[in-house]
């Protein structure tokens, strides 16, 4: 794909991604994490961090999961490979605090498994429709 193409595409999977990440956290999984993280949320967000990951992220679902599956024209492809980056770096994270940090809840890992292969899935899959409406 062109870095044009790409860009464009990339400019388009933000939003999609944004917005179904936005209904889990602010919507579904609110009162859970809060519940659950409480000892370890920090009062106030660090947006600059925050921003800076989800970007990354992002070029990541492509890279790993839109481009292979628009190689193969398999919209399948990109839903597993795009749920399966999002299991594996979401287990990075959860797994590694369940590993390093005190009463780190075993039930937010589970669930943050879950959600990352959903979330990113989902991206991957929608994002797919996009680029193959962008050729």
């Amino acid at each position: 794909m062109p870095l044009g193409k790409f860009l464009i595409l990339y400019a388009l999977t933000v939003p999609v991604f944004f917005i179904i990440d936005l209904i889990w956290l602010g919507l579904v999984a609110k009162g859970f994490y809060r519940k659950h993280l409480a000892a370890f949320l920090s009062p106030q967000v660090n947006w600059t961090a925050a921003i800076v990951f989800y970007l990354l992220y992002i070029v990541g679902i492509l890279i790993f999961a839109v481009l292979p599956a628009l190689e193969r024209r398999s919209q399948g492809r990109a839903l597993l490979l795009g749920a399966l980056f999002g299991l594996f770096c979401y287990a990075t994270y959860d797994l590694t605090n369940l590993a390093t940090l005190k009463n780190w809840p075993l039930l937010v890992t589970l669930a943050d498994l879950a959600w990352g292969a959903v979330l990113s899935g989902s991206v991957a899959l929608v994002s797919y429709w996009i680029a193959l409406r962008l050729n």
